[in-house]
Formats: structure tokens, C-alpha cells, sequence
């Protein structure tokens, strides 16, 4: 492994601006978002260097480190503020720094007329510098920083428009259910120093064999936990589609790109842990299942463009996760998905932004109608992210969601015949609920209420888009062809270790899955062809009415945590008032009870104080005879 001097400009060119753009103040209002976006710019410049530079070296001297200095040295365990950068994390780099610094230039435009644009630039910098921790950190410690960092960087652009009750609730609402996931991070790094007494990923990975099924199943379950939490997966799902209360960028960049996939990150990071822990392994095939699923589904009925691209998000997350579940092989193709996803949703989130743009901030679809026309480009380029992610060939999606649908159906037996058919019921769910985005929005009648009609986003917004939608067309070939992601990730998840399943011919898998999408797109067609209006509450299904209400999570997490919650709080209060604060208050009483009644001697009169005294004296006297007779 050799020692790169370039890996810590990655994170402190964006953390620098961050502090500069904050503590500026106003003075940075005319140039702060142009340093934001040139600093952006800067790390992808580092990112592109550093990966050319890898693809030069050979497969064994590929990976990097660079030591920053001893964080921890007590005893014999020893953590060191260090950054790694091999292949699976250059990835993340390339994709934090290129799709952020597009989402940099299309703020300036889209955030021109706020008052705080360059606080937002200063957040958006913060959270670049924290993700790049987060993917750098050579063990869990450095990485649980950026974890944490990441965060608080969400926190802050969720609730940019704090103001506003409904957003500062949603970032709350996001913080919170992160801390949740955060916990079971911190439980598998205490976990692991208590099983390895190291935290590094190489310390860990070589101590794999010499620890319990145990130890590494509670590592495992743990880590799912925290990837719960921060990739928005079942049951800590809640808070992403309240989190698009945020501007538009943040939802394209944190919300679509990056800091959501974390959680796929983290998996396959720790493949060394799930590998040798089959328990944890299948509960994070369990959870992807369920989230793929239940994100599509809850897409289906959401009116509002930027939350129904958050289930989508959800959603495809899901893939990730149950593709990381399905052992090495399934690694490589967790991150293919990745990088693809990336492109495309963060296309269509900025697209999202671009017809509010034009309709006067309205995110209702019911509202849309016959856009299209009036706004081509935004149009093309949101078509191209929308064949992308249902999965139409040659698109970006074809390629990196087949092979997870290929993979799982692979398995064979009841397992493959469940992951399968679940993966093929997504992929259908999801041509349906994206075909209806695109109808509401582009097709049909016109349904706005204003008499001014939708115009087309200025040249700052339209550039990152269609860049990105290039690479919602190119990425999935690019990175499947001759199998070049899964041989560049070898050296991380030895995915070749295991002979890859050939139960089902590739074109066979391609044909069904295709089938399935043309199944969906035909129904949403069917049903939502012409002019949409809002029916009645009594003419929705059931299955609409709580894919509206997000299956009830909120409603689950009220009952079964926020009342017994309040209720248990409430119990220790009135404990606490009864007993401690009771206790308190009945020394008190007897003090000024005795007080009351011994002030009565104190009457004033100089024989009364004499015949006390004379009382005391015989008193003292009597016990003096006693103790001395």
C-alpha cells in the first residue's frame, strides 16, 4: 500500500471553504457560491487525478493511505487519524465530487434570488468535506466522524428554510431518526474494539477467522442498523420523504447521490463481516426486500414530484441493500446500481426542480399537465433519467438493476424464487409509478391555475442536467462492459471467491424483466392517459389511502414509540415529583413545623430565658450523674 500526500485536499479544500463562507458572513453574499463551486470543482479535479494515477500503478500497490496524525494512543490500542483510498472508495469520491460540483453550478442559478445563498454554498461545501471522511476513513472510528458530520451537514439543509415550522420539523424529524441508526453504529465499533481490539478495516478483516459467530453477527446486525438509518431502509424509512421539504439541489445531491447510499457503502465495506456472518447477511437481504417494495409502493400515490421521486429513492436503495446481501458477487453489482442511480435520480430531482421552477414553485402533479411543450429541454433530459431507472435498454438502469434481478433470481430455491420475484415486482411498481410522474407532469391537459405558462429554466440549470443525463444514458454500459466494475473491485470484495450462479441464461432474466417494465408502463397508461382530477376521498382505495399515508410508518412509530414514550416520561415526572421531589418537600414541611413550634419560647421576656437556662443546667447536670455514677 503506498502513501499519497493528495488525500487530505480532498477534505480540506471543502471544509476550509466551508468555515470562510460562514464566518464571512454577508461579506461573502457576492462571491461566496462562485468559491463553493470552484472548491467543488477542485476535489473532482483531485478525484480524476488520483484515479488515473491508480489505473497506472498495479492491482496491488493500487490502494493508498496517508496518516494524518495519532488520534488515540492508549495502551496497546492505537487509532490513527488516517485516510484509504483504494477502489471502492475512489468511486465515492468521483461520485460525491462530480455529481456535487454539477449540483454547486446548478445552485447558483436555482438559489440566486435567496438572501442566504451563500450559507447554502457553506453547507453544501460542509457536506462534500464530510462524505469525502465518511468514504475516506481507513477504519470505523475516522469513518464515524464523517458519519456523523454528514448528519449534521443534512440537518442544516433540510431545515435551510427553518422559518418555515414544517421544515425545521423535517429536519429534525431526519436528525433523530439518523441518531437512531447512529446508535447501532457506535454499538458495532464498541463491539468490534471489544472483539478485536482494533477498529480499522484491515485489523478487523485479518481477525475475522479468530472471532465468534456471534461477535460478528451482533457486528453485522448492528451495522445494518446504522444503514437503516442513514439510507433511509425499513423501518427507519420515515423521515426521507419529509425530508424533501430542503431546496431542491439538496434533495438531488444528498437525497438521490450520496449520503443515502452511505448505508451501501457501509455494507460493502464490512463485506468481511456479513461473509462470515449468514444471519446478518440474510436480514440485510430481508430489509432491502422489504424497502424495494415498500418505497415503490408508497410512489405510486404521491402527488407531490419531489416525494415520489424520494420513494423511488427508497426504493432502488432497497436494490442496493438486498444486493449487498447476496454475497461478493453481489457487491460489485450493489455499487454498478450505485453509481448509475446517481446519475439518473440526480437528474430527475434537478429536473423536479427545474418545472417547479417554471410553475412558480408548485410541486403538485395534479397541477402539471402539457409541459412538456413548453419546457423541451427539461423535458428530454427528465425522459432520459425516467427510461434510466425503469430499466428500458440500453439505458443506465438496464444494465445495473438486471444484474441484481439476474443475481437474486440465481439463488435458486424458495430464496431465489422470493428475492426474484420481489425484484421483478419492483421493477414493474417502478415503471408504473414513473410513468405516471411523467404523464402528470409533461402529458395531457393543461391543469395549472395560473394563467402564465411554465418557461424554461435558465442555462445554469440546464447544463448539470444534461450532463447528468448523459450519464443516465452511458454509465450502466460503461461500467458493465467486459465486467470492468466487478474486476476494478475485486482486491475489496473478492468477488471472484465465489463461482457466480448460472441458474437462468442472462438474455432469459433481460426478456422478464423487460416484460415486467412494459406490464407496468402499459398500466399506468391505461389508467392515468387525459386529464387527472382529484377524486373524491371515498372513491380511493385502500391500498391509495396508505400508500398516501406512507403505509402507516409515521403512524406505527406514533403508536408504538412517541405515546409510549411520552407516556413512560410522564410516569418518571410524577415519580419523581412524588417520591424524590415529595422526599424534598417533606424535610421541608417538618423544618418549618418543628420551626413554628419551638418559636413559641422565643417570647421576649428575660425570665423565661432564665428559667430555660436554669432547666439546661439541671439537665446537663442530671447527665453528667448518670454517666459518671
Amino acid at each position: 500500500m503506498q502513501t499519497s500526500e493528495n488525500l487530505l485536499w480532498l477534505i480540506a479544500l471543502p471544509l476550509f471553504s466551508s468555515a470562510i463562507l460562514l464566518l464571512a458572513g454577508k461579506r461573502a453574499n457576492s462571491w461566496g457560491h462562485i468559491m463553493g463551486t470552484i472548491v467543488s470543482a477542485s476535489t473532482f479535479t483531485i478525484g480524476i487525478i488520483e484515479f488515473f494515477a491508480m489505473q497506472a500503478r498495479s492491482e496491488e500497490n493500487r490502494a493508498v493511505t496517508q496518516k494524518i496524525f495519532t488520534w488515540i494512543s492508549v495502551g496497546s490500542f492505537q487509532v490513527d487519524a488516517s485516510l484509504l483510498l483504494d477502489q471502492l472508495s475512489i468511486c465515492f469520491v468521483l461520485l460525491i465530487t462530480g455529481v456535487g460540483t454539477l449540483i454547486h453550478v446548478y445552485s447558483i442559478a436555482y438559489m440566486s434570488h435567496d438572501l442566504d445563498r451563500r450559507r447554502f454554498f457553506a453547507y453544501l461545501n460542509f457536506f462534500i468535506a464530510a462524505m469525502l471522511l465518511l468514504v475516506l476513513g481507513d477504519s470505523y472510528l475516522n469513518l464515524y466522524v464523517g458519519w456523523e458530520g454528514v448528519g449534521l451537514a443534512s440537518y442544516l439543509l433540510i431545515g435551510f428554510w427553518n422559518e418555515k415550522p414544517a421544515y425545521a420539523t423535517a429536519a429534525k424529524k431526519a436528525f433523530v431518526a439518523n441518531r437512531v441508526g447512529d446508535v447501532g453504529l457506535s454499538l458495532a465499533i464498541m463491539i468490534a474494539f471489544a472483539t478485536f481490539g482494533d477498529v480499522s478495516f484491515s485489523g478487523m478483516k485479518e481477525g475475522v477467522d479468530q472471532a465468534s459467530s456471534t461477535q460478528l453477527t451482533a457486528i453485522g446486525l448492528m451495522l445494518l442498523l446504522a444503514a437503516c438509518g442513514k439510507s433511509a431502509q425499513f423501518p427507519l424509512q420515515s423521515w426521507l420523504g419529509d425530508a424533501m421539504a430542503g431546496p431542491t439541489p439538496v434533495s438531488a445531491l444528498i437525497h438521490a447521490a450520496t449520503m443515502v447510499t452511505a448505508g451501501v457503502y457501509l455494507i460493502t465495506r464490512s463485506n468481511f463481516i456479513f461473509d462470515a456472518a449468514p444471519i446478518a447477511q440474510l436480514m440485510v437481504l430481508i430489509i432491502g426486500g422489504i424497502t424495494l417494495l415498500f418505497g415503490a409502493i408508497i410512489g405510486t400515490a404521491k402527488d407531490d414530484i419531489k416525494k415520489a421521486l424520494a420513494a423511488s429513492t427508497m426504493s432502488q436503495i432497497g436494490y442496493m441493500i438486498l444486493a449487498t446481501g447476496l454475497g461478493p458477487i453481489g457487491y460489485a453489482f450493489a455499487i454498478m446500481h450505485l453509481l448509475t442511480h446517481g446519475f439518473f435520480k440526480a437528474s430527475m430531482f434537478l429536473g423536479a426542480g427545474s418545472v417547479m421552477h417554471g410553475m412558480k414553485d408548485e410541486v403538485n402533479m395534479r397541477r402539471y399537465g402539457g409541459i412538456g411543450k413548453f419546457m423541451p429541454i427539461t423535458f428530454l433530459t427528465f425522459g432520459l433519467g425516467y427510461l434510466a431507472i425503469i430499466g428500458v435498454p440500453p439505458f443506465a438502469g438496464f444494465y445495473s438493476k438486471d444484474k441484481i434481478i439476474e443475481t437474486a433470481l440465481n439463488e435458486g430455491g424458495v430464496k431465489g424464487l422470493i428475492l426474484g420475484s420481489a425484484t421483478l415486482f419492483g421493477a414493474m411498481i417502478t415503471a408504473f409509478y414513473m410513468t405516471r410522474v411523467v404523464i402528470l407532469t409533461f402529458f395531457g391537459n393543461e391543469r395549472w391555475g395560473h394563467k402564465d405558462e411554465p418557461h424554461e429554466s435558465p442555462a445554469l440549470m440546464l447544463i448539470p442536467i444534461g450532463l447528468l443525463s448523459i450519464g443516465s444514458v452511458a454509465s450502466g454500459y460503461l461500467l458493465y462492459k467486459g465486467d470492468w466494475l466487478v474486476h476494478w473491485l475485486e482486491p475489496v470484495v473478492n468477488p471472484l471467491e465465489v463461482h457466480h450462479k448460472e441458474l437462468l441464461p442472462p438474455i432469459v432474466v433481460s426478456v422478464m424483466a423487460v416484460v415486467v417494465v412494459i406490464i407496468g408502463v402499459a398500466i399506468a397508461i391505461l389508467k392515468y392517459r387525459g386529464e387527472q382530477t382529484d377524486k373524491a376521498p371515498e372513491q380511493v382505495s385502500s391500498l391509495t389511502k396508505a400508500a398516501r399515508a406512507d403505509l402507516f410508518q409515521d403512524s406505527f412509530n406514533e403508536a408504538a414509540f412517541m405515546r409510549p414514550g411520552q407516556s413512560l416520561v410522564k410516569n418518571l415526572l410524577n415519580i419523581d415529583y412524588l417520591l424524590i421531589d415529595g422526599a424534598v418537600r417533606g424535610v421541608g414541611s417538618v423544618s418549618l413545623s418543628a420551626g413554628n413550634k419551638l418559636r413559641v419560647i422565643q417570647n421576649g421576656y428575660v425570665r423565661s430565658y432564665a428559667l430555660l437556662m436554669v432547666v439546661g443546667a439541671l439537665a446537663l447536670i442530671a447527665t453528667i450523674w448518670v454517666v459518671t455514677a
